[in-house]
């Protein structure tokens, strides 16, 4: 092997070892963007769905004595169903 020849082998091994640091890089950067979409997105479902935990004892209250206020049962299940028709948009 010729000297110039084994200078370019070891560069190309230097540009290897580096191009190899850079994709390990690239890779371990993409799984820690994995992993805080997910997070922020369980977040996002969790926060979501307790509000709505939260929230639904008070909903049925409203629902319960908006239907009592009216007079007669089918004026009450009418009540009802447009809540629940709100609700549901």
């Amino acid at each position: 092997m010729t000297p110039e020849e084994k200078s370019l082998l070891e560069r190309t091994h230097k540009l290897a070892e580096e191009n190899n640091h850079i994709l390990r890089g690239l890779r371990r950067s993409d799984r820690l963007s994995l992993a805080f979409r997910i997070f922020y997105w369980v977040v996002i479902i969790a926060l979501s769905f307790g509000s709505y935990l939260v929230i639904q004892p008070f909903l049925t209250n409203i629902m319960n004595s908006s239907a009592m206020s009216q007079t007669g049962p089918v004026q009450a299940s009418q009540a009802i169903n447009q809540i629940k028709a709100m609700l549901s948009k």
